[in-house]
């Protein structure tokens, strides 16, 4: 969804930073700005920092940084147009409703219905538990030892013994049939016509990052087949694209993720403590899933049961993990089956030092990978090292590789020199191991060289946020071209334009981007570290070198990749020009001297 510049600046600014971050984090005021404890890493010290007058939150610690929509996308994982559309609802600012075609119209309403009619449904469900009705329901949670309060947090509910009560209750709500088979709620056969699809389960509702309800997970109260039931695929449920437990993980601000097998295994863990409990919804474990995982952690550990079928979901699910740019770990659990009913009988606290202890994937790979083999029969010992040498060949980075093999070869005692041989004769049969291309020394100053233009341009739009009454002075010499990163360059070509308006504006230059790590970065162009100073006369040495800095990083820049027609050499050379001319004039910041 597309909303004007002018309707999320209005938001922007109805939105106080300070007052909204306040509702997420203990704010204390520090001088002109505000400090707290950093919500998206551990600290300890305070380096989270809220500025009133800028509208920008910065972490000194972990790099964090943007506007108050920034903050909502990253702390409640949203969008860009989720997070106005939050803000705008908080501040009461009333949004256009969404233009569609005449198609996507009906599609959209459909969509809505369902939602709706599956809310309508997870309250029948919820209530029925707690009717007498549901006594058996109830009966089998609290001997799960789940308390109230954990029931209400996920919505659990039950469905009655007879087949067709919610089918009833939703047409005395005024739903269609037809709208309940396509949402999956009701089944149909010849012999008895329409019926409900859950009946005499214990009821999980699944529910979308945003809680919505969008399908159903039910488990058999007795000995019926199958024990677990889920609702079907439909135009609000991808089960390859969701994750029950999300919605509330999401928010656990933790940078691992623990997947689970189950329902239960999720609900009690989170009860436990352990807030980052997601399950996969009853199909094994999807590219969609480790996605989705990635836009919320950067590890993901493994808690599947302990038996063999667990063991081949893990092995399954790892290098789908890894191929998504997430790392794997495996939780052990044994003696125990799963995590509930690990908690139940070691408790929270030893079920953390097992998530201390996690193993390493290609470590779990490999262990389970010499149950295979005889380590007796030095021929079945043989073949486990060649194994060892394909998996060593996966890692395409060199230095991984690396210490890899050298982990390998202390935890089985092989010779690293003999492993190394055996990677490469494998490596050889198989095509090779692509080259690991290191860089060369005038590529390596080349870098510095380009690291310390940016960081002069970072430091020349920070002291112009700070500092505005410099612009006049820059202006002079510095144009928004002479910047090298496209994301800078938008950023100066606005703040320049602002600053000529004499209204510059960072927290609504940050709203220019949508992407959350571009927010971050540009956020961090206003908040890079500049030395204290001690006097006029050191201030005007310091803009004069990060002036020149900018310029020079400008000229080489585009003198790099300049062509050959007369108004690009003419180009060149005036950027040249201008740049020895800079070395010849003092900046001076007294009024009127320049």
């Amino acid at each position: 969804m597309y909303y004007p510049d002018e309707l999320v600046e209005e938001v922007r600014e109805k939105n106080d930073i300070v007052d909204v971050i306040s509702g997420y984090v203990r704010l204390k005021k520090q001088g002109s700005n505000y400090f707290g404890l950093c919500p998206f890493h551990n600290e300890k010290s305070p380096s989270f920092s809220v500025s009133q007058s800028k509208q920008m939150f910065h972490c000194f610690g972990c790099g964090a940084g943007g506007n108050v929509f920034t903050f909502v996308m990253q702390y409640e994982n949203y969008t860009f147009p989720e997070a106005v559309a939050n803000l705008a609802e908080r501040a009461g600012v009333a949004l256009p409703e969404v233009s569609y075609d005449e198609e996507a119209r009906k599609k959209e309403n459909r969509r809505a219905r369902i939602l709706e009619l599956n809310k309508a449904a997870a309250k029948f469900y919820y209530f029925m538990l707690r009717s007498p009705q549901g006594a058996g329901g109830m009966e089998y949670l609290k001997n799960r030892a789940l308390s109230d309060e954990t029931m209400n947090r996920f919505g659990l509910g039950c469905s009655s013994r007879y087949s067709d009560e919610l089918l009833k209750y939703l047409r005395k709500q005024g739903y269609s049939d037809e709208l309940m088979r396509e949402a999956g709620l009701v089944n149909y056969d010849e012999k008895n016509g329409l019926y409900d699809k859950f009946w005499n389960r214990v009821m999980f509702p699944i529910q979308d990052i945003n809680h919505r309800v969008i399908g159903f997970g039910g488990r058999v109260m007795g000995d019926g087949k199958p024990k677990y039931l889920n609702s079907p695929e439909t135009v609000v449920f991808d089960k390859s694209r969701n994750l029950y437990g999300l919605n509330h993980a999401r928010t656990s601000r933790k940078n691992h993720m623990i997947l689970c097998e189950g329902y239960m295994d999720v609900i009690a863990m989170h009860q436990a403590g352990f807030t980052e409990a997601v399950a996969s919804l009853g199909t094994a474990f999807t590219s969609g899933q480790a996605s989705l995982l990635k836009r919320y952690a950067k590890e993901v550990l493994l808690t599947y049961d302990s038996d063999e079928a667990g063991t081949k979901a893990a092995l399954r699910a790892i290098p789908i993990i890894k191929e998504a740019g997430l790392t794997a770990r495996v939780i052990h659990l044994e003696p125990y089956k799963d995590p509930d009913e690990f908690i139940k009988n070691m408790g929270a606290e030893a079920f953390q030092k097992r998530i201390e202890e996690a193993e390493n994937s290609f470590f779990f790979e490999i262990r389970v990978l010499q149950k295979n083999y005889r380590m007796d029969d030095p021929a079945s010992q043989t073949e486990f090292y060649r194994a060892i040498a394909e998996k060593l060949c996966g890692f395409q980075e060199e230095l991984e590789r690396e210490n890899y093999l050298a982990a390998v070869a202390r935890e089985f005692m092989i010779q690293p020199e003999q492993l190394r041989k055996m990677v490469i004769s494998y490596a050889a049969r198989m095509g090779g191991i692509p080259e690991t291309v290191r860089p060369k020394p005038t590529a390596d100053r080349k870098k510095a060289q380009e690291d310390a233009g940016r960081t002069s341009q970072k430091l020349l739009l920070t002291w112009l946020v700070d500092e505005p009454e410099i612009y006049p002075i820059v202006r002079k010499y510095v144009t928004p071209q002479d910047f090298t990163v496209e994301l800078y360059q938008k950023t100066a070509e606005r703040l320049f334009a602002d600053m000529d308006r004499g209204s510059p504006n960072p927290a609504a230059i940050i709203s220019m981007f949508t992407e959350e790590e571009e927010q971050r970065e540009v956020a961090g162009l206003f908040n890079t570290k500049l030395n204290e100073l001690s006097d006029n006369s050191e201030k005007e040495r310091a803009l004069q070198d990060i002036i020149y800095r900018v310029k020079q990083a400008g000229y080489e820049y585009y003198n790099e990749r300049t062509g050959t027609d007369a108004d690009a050499i003419a180009e060149a050379l005036e950027r040249k020009r201008a740049l020895e001319e800079l070395r010849k004039v003092h900046i001076s910041l007294k009024p009127g001297s320049e």
